[in-house]
């Protein structure tokens, strides 16, 4: 219950920002969604939160030869909350913080079931999972839209032997690299993004399964990599519609374990306000590679940029 209150808590404050005008925006050369994609870094005094959730559910998954199986029902829902603000002049060094929750349910339980927040610690988990103090900087003085982020995510939920996982004792260090480029008069823009993911804590084999949930450990020394790639259409600066594809990697580095798959989505943006904007997005994992999971993903964020 506090969990499902806090994000209805974060969910009012960001509206709050938004509908608080009492003017409606004119229509302008370039709107935030078409100016504030995630290369973009903030001016000083500017601030960006955005609440980002997203449910991944799945009955199929690949096993160790990489052949589709059928399974119970499994589901993982991740709130994301992202605050970053602008901290000098040139406009090209941003400080943050990222918090995760998540909520998951095992055996065969309903998709919506995560929204219950229960935490049984035998079909269900639920929990704050990991914070991540972060900065973005643009590199490059004459190139506003290439910009990198690096953050450094802490897991703090309980380690509990034997229960379901969760999310992965790792801790963390991640780097994603962004570039926009609008063309079409602004009618279309292509995004990319590359991201690097060190994973390192604990082996699973050296954990102790009586004090210590080995499952949460599979990806510690492992480096993840996906790439993504985004094609928005604008069919006005308040509106747009996009294609993805992402593909991503999980590369060995010492704990005997690698996998990757290949997922496809669509998506679309609505700006209500010069404030506040909101996303909506479908992906699914059409393709992997041992013991991953074959799921769909739906996603929903709302963003004030102030």
């Amino acid at each position: 219950m506090k969990l499902k209150n806090t994000f209805l808590l974060a969910f009012l404050s960001i509206s709050f920002l938004g509908f608080s005008q009492d003017e409606t925006p004119e229509e302008t050369t370039k709107s935030n969604i078409q100016e504030y994609t995630p290369s973009k870094l903030l001016k000083k005094g500017q601030w960006d939160i955005k609440l980002f959730n997203s449910l991944y559910t799945q009955t199929e998954t690949t096993n160790s030869r990489s052949k589709s199986v059928k399974i119970a029902r499994e589901t993982f829902f991740t709130s994301k909350l992202e605050v970053f603000t602008g901290i000098t002049e040139s406009s090209r060094f941003n400080v943050g913080i990222i918090i995760q929750t998540k909520s998951n349910t095992y055996g065969g339980a309903g998709a919506l079931d995560v929204f219950s927040f229960k935490d049984d610690r035998q079909t269900t988990r639920n929990g704050l999972a990991s914070i991540a103090p972060s900065v973005k900087i643009q590199p490059l003085k004459n190139v506003s839209n290439f910009s990198l982020q690096t953050s450094f995510y802490i897991p703090v939920f309980e380690d509990v032997p034997g229960a379901p996982y969760l999310d992965v004792r790792s801790y963390i260090w991640e780097t994603k690299f962004f570039y926009d480029k609008s063309f079409a008069a602004d009618k279309f823009q292509f995004f990319g993004e590359v991201d690097f993911g060190y994973n390192f804590g604990e082996k699973s084999a050296d954990a102790d399964p009586v004090t210590e949930n080995i499952t949460e450990r599979f990806a510690n020394n492992s480096l993840t990599l996906p790439i993504s790639a985004f094609l928005s259409y604008f069919p006005s600066s308040k509106v747009t519609v996009f294609a993805s594809g992402q593909q991503s990697f999980r590369i060995d580095l010492g704990n005997d374990f690698e996998q990757n798959y290949t997922q496809l989505g669509v998506g679309g943006k609505y700006q209500l306000t010069n404030t506040l904007n909101l996303e909506a997005s479908f992906g699914k994992i059409v393709r992997g590679n041992n013991f991953q999971g074959l799921g769909q993903t739906f996603s929903l964020g709302v963003r004030a940029l102030f």
